[in-house]
């Protein structure tokens, strides 16, 4: 391909192009041995075979264990978008409502209705934040929440109340007193006044 041409009688030596150097002696494109690993050296100078040092990997706790390292999450309840649930729900700290759900509720510490969650019952909580419906009877001890585009309708007794622009509460509401229990105690009612 590049060769001396001795027709034309150039004879200087030259060569026109350089020498093409092969891939690998053995006439293949693979290396004929595998590549050495480079010593990895730290500040010190040693090599990390020398020193044998424990590898740090971060552990991430598994779903089961981090469920067991607080109560409260333990105790949490999420009704998917799908999701229809009907009864009653007891031991429940925080109820997470985005599908429809029509239950009795006592006890809880919050309960949260999305945009698209529909809670149809009586739920007596300590913290309500609504987004979505909620129809039927609902005693929040300490604050409640509508948000916009959240509705309420029914009987709804609450401690404070925050109705953010476009949230919509309809039918009987009470300001519960902080001096009164949510719910009076039968035998209150019927106690002798002396």
């Amino acid at each position: 391909m590049f060769r001396r041409n001795k027709d034309n009688g150039d004879d200087d030596g030259g060569i026109d192009a350089p020498p093409l150097k092969p891939f690998a002696s053995k006439g293949t494109h693979t290396p004929s041995k595998p590549p050495t690993k480079a010593p990895n050296l730290n500040s010190s100078g040693a090599s990390a075979a020398n020193q044998k040092r424990p590898v740090d990997i971060p552990s991430v706790p598994n779903r089961l264990d981090r469920h067991r390292s607080g109560e409260s999450d333990s105790k949490r309840l999420v009704v998917g978008r799908d999701i229809r649930l009907s009864g009653e729900i007891t031991s429940c700290e925080r109820l997470v409502v985005e599908g429809h759900v029509e239950v009795s509720l006592a006890g809880a510490r919050l309960i949260e209705v999305a945009p698209s969650g529909v809670f149809k019952g009586s739920a007596e909580v300590e913290n309500a934040d609504i987004s979505g419906h909620v129809d039927g009877e609902l005693v929040v001890s300490n604050k409640l929440t509508v948000r916009s585009g959240g509705r309420i309708s029914g009987s709804v007794h609450y401690g404070s109340i925050i109705i953010e622009a476009g949230g919509e509460v309809s039918g009987d509401m009470h300001a519960l007193d902080a001096a009164a229990p949510a719910t009076p105690d039968k035998d209150d009612a019927d106690a002798d006044p002396a």
